[in-house]
């Protein structure tokens, strides 16, 4: 009995010799781990969105977004489709020069040709509120840049007419900046896609979008009234007059708005309901 226990000892022992000498072997080692080089942009060159910018308001304030935190309109922020939250942006409208140094916070836009859409407070230096929308440039700049109105870049017509390299992996564009390590960490952890920097022609101030109309008027008085009475209870929001033809006779029409959504137009205008003042929302065309 012991020298039957004696043997299967023995043979157990030979068996893990031999199963340690497999696992040591050059066979059974593991294989050596790759390190992924990350692509990097070269430092005269800066990462450029270009494109049309919108913007959301009050419909939206306190609402959660996809960061995260909760929407404030008063807040120097702004929602893109890919770039990490976090980011710092500057955006200029190429119409009029303003700049604004605004932190993505949200996701977004998703409607057509659209590159970003503004907070309420980045919108309005640039312009963006009373139009709904604008052709804007926007630069990928470092974490600590201050948030809030900028100053114009100097190179602003080469960030807006350079064409972008179409065998880049990421959308870059050759201008003469400083050194751009902060840019190309982003870039590559988020990059952008074609589609989204294609130029937007448009030969209107004000893009599709949605706006309420107030009433309209054969006495252009009544519609300077209606108009006065809705800047009283909403002077942050545009409130036009158009005149138009009807059967001959010129009408004044009074419009409220531009809204980048249709939600929007139908909270203000709820709000002018309250204030005795009737509206449709309309869905604005390209002209």
């Amino acid at each position: 009995m012991i020298l039957v226990r004696r043997s299967v000892l023995t043979a157990l022992t030979s068996c893990l010799f031999l199963l340690l000498g497999f696992v040591g072997s050059p066979a059974f080692a593991r294989a050596p781990r790759t390190t992924k080089t990350e692509p990097t942009i070269s430092a005269n060159s800066t990462t450029v969105l270009r494109g049309r910018a919108s913007w959301y308001g009050s419909y939206f304030q306190g609402k959660r977004t996809s960061s995260g935190e909760r929407y404030n309109r008063h807040a120097y922020t702004c929602a893109h489709k890919t770039l990490p939250f976090g980011t710092r942006l500057r955006v200029t409208n190429v119409k009029n020069g303003k700049s604004v140094i605004v932190r993505v916070s949200d996701r977004g836009p998703f409607r057509h040709q659209r590159i970003l859409d503004l907070s309420e407070a980045a919108a309005r230096p640039l312009g963006v509120v009373d139009c709904g929308a604008a052709t804007v440039v926007a630069e990928v700049v470092a974490d600590e840049t201050p948030l809030g109105p900028a100053t114009t870049p100097a190179n602003l017509a080469a960030l807006y007419d350079a064409d972008p390299n179409p065998d880049a992996a990421y959308t870059t564009y050759k201008v003469t900046t400083a050194a751009a390590g902060t840019e190309a960490a982003l870039l590559a952890a988020a990059p952008v896609t074609t589609a989204e920097v294609i130029d937007v022609a448009e030969s209107v101030d004000c893009p599709a979008g949605f706006l309420i109309q107030a009433g309209s008027f054969v006495e252009a008085a009544n519609a300077e009234a209606v108009q006065a009475r809705i800047k009283s209870h909403l002077p942050d929001i545009a409130v036009t007059i158009a005149q138009d033809l009807v059967d001959g006779r010129q009408r004044s029409r009074v419009l409220v708005g531009n809204f980048g959504e249709r939600p929007e137009a139908e909270a203000v205008r709820q709000q002018l309901l309250l204030w005795g003042i009737g509206g449709l929302v309309r869905e604005v065309a390209l002209r």
